[in-house]
């Protein structure tokens, strides 16, 4: 049975990986890991090492905190995390140019700017 914890940092770790447009591979390719090693970490099936979360946050240009940030926080029963929602159906979109057009409004309308991998 996985942690709570290492759920909330797989999530964490899904949430900024498609925010930054990167697949599971490009994320292993830096790490030198296969693909499936990312999906365990991200699942909370693999705990991540801290050595392994401070790589991950340089890779993704987030804060090591960010990882457990709402990890205190107690969801209300029910509640869903509806910016996952969001980032998997623009993750989903298949056409580059909406799926751009999209990411601008939200940056336009959030005033974040979304860092785009290379």
């Amino acid at each position: 049975m996985s942690h709570p914890v290492d759920i909330h940092v797989g999530r964490k770790l899904k949430q900024a990986r498609t925010l930054r447009r990167m697949s599971q591979t490009d994320v292993a390719r830096h790490l030198k890991l296969s693909f499936q090693q990312i999906q365990k970490y991200e699942i909370g099936s693999n705990r991540i090492a801290a050595s392994r979360l401070y790589d991950l946050s340089r890779i993704l240009d987030v804060p090591t905190a960010y990882f457990f940030e709402g990890l205190g926080d107690a969801p209300e029963v029910g509640a869903r995390d509806h910016g996952l929602d969001i980032v998997s159906a623009v993750a989903s979109i298949k056409d580059e140019q909406v799926k751009s057009r999209i990411v601008t409004f939200i940056e336009d309308v959030s005033g974040r700017t979304v860092a785009k991998s290379a």
